[in-house]
């Protein structure tokens, strides 16, 4: 597997024809930016639970910088703030990753964030000082929503339209990898997390978040759909996500935390488009629409 000619493959993906004035339009707004030679000046950036960039421009530049943000729709995770523009996204990704931040010593290290999205939890990262931050994630959309708020951040972050699968294959290995809401979408999850593993330094980890089902037989729900979505292969209990864990050779596993989504965290704004996780419920919350158990997610990290 060439990964180099992969990448190349996928640059076209811009030229889609939903995607093309999108990329025109942000990559205008970075040459704008190169050619201001510091006098447009950030004054501050807060990486919080609300990443909050505050910039000295005017309200025309600023109108235009809001209007490049609602062509990025739909915006999943987040939340961002630039200036008094609130980007209200679909997920407050902070609840998670208040979870599994306790956990974490990214210091010098190389990370690998595997379903990177628009990058939310890259650019949290950046507060624990790693060496260096990689992500994946085969979005031609997400890309551009992080090269938008990166453009404002200027990290050295780098965001490569690639998958799980080409982890054995990338020319890097990392100290830890973070896979977030991934297993489920895919149909081999045992070699999912071995991909995984063959991405790692020795003696290095895996944060994994993935949705559980309750109970205490080594079993998996297999869903045509689950909340509407048609990609969802799988939903194990613990101790059968525990025996793909062991079957893809990793040496330990140290529970994190579990937590069912709710409307807090996960809920429709004027950020995205279509439904969302109420839409996906019964009126009681207490099962999906298909009668399934309600979303129930396991934060755990693998050591290899």
């Amino acid at each position: 597997m060439n990964i180099n000619d992969i990448l190349k493959e996928r640059q076209k993906w811009f030229e889609w024809k939903n995607i093309k004035p999108i990329y025109e339009t942000i990559n205008q707004w970075k040459t704008y930016l190169t050619s201001q030679n510091g006098k447009w000046k950030i004054n501050n950036i807060k990486i919080s639970d609300t990443i909050e960039i505050n910039v000295n421009i005017d309200e025309k530049k600023m109108q235009n910088i809001e209007k490049i943000a609602k062509s990025l729709k739909p915006w999943r995770k987040g939340p961002f703030k630039i200036n008094d523009l609130f980007i209200d996204t679909e997920w407050r990704s902070y609840i998670k990753w208040n979870i599994i931040k306790p956990h974490l010593n990214l210091e010098g290290k190389d990370v690998l964030d595997v379903g990177c999205n628009n990058g939310y939890y890259m650019f949290r990262m950046l507060e624990m000082n790693p060496k260096s931050i990689t992500g994946f994630d085969p979005s031609a959309l997400f890309n551009l929503q992080f090269d938008f708020i990166n453009s404002f951040i200027k990290s050295n972050i780098e965001y490569k339209l690639l998958g799980v699968e080409h982890v054995p294959h990338y020319e890097k290995k990392f100290d830890t990898i973070f896979c977030l809401g991934v297993l489920y979408h895919r149909p081999d999850p045992v070699t999912m997390l071995k991909e995984l593993k063959a991405g790692l330094k020795p003696n290095s980890e895996v944060i994994l978040d993935t949705l559980i089902i309750e109970g205490d037989d080594e079993m998996a729900l297999c869903p045509i759909r689950y909340q509407k979505m048609k990609n969802v292969y799988f939903i194990p209990t613990l101790k059968a996500l525990y025996n793909w864990i062991e079957k893809a050779k990793f040496k330990e596993i140290e529970f994190l935390g579990k937590r069912y989504t709710d409307l807090t965290e996960q809920r429709k704004t004027d950020w995205i488009e279509g439904e969302s996780l109420n839409n996906f419920l019964t009126e009681d919350l207490s099962k999906t629409v298909e009668g399934y158990p309600p979303p129930l997610r396991v934060y755990l990290k693998l050591k290899n």
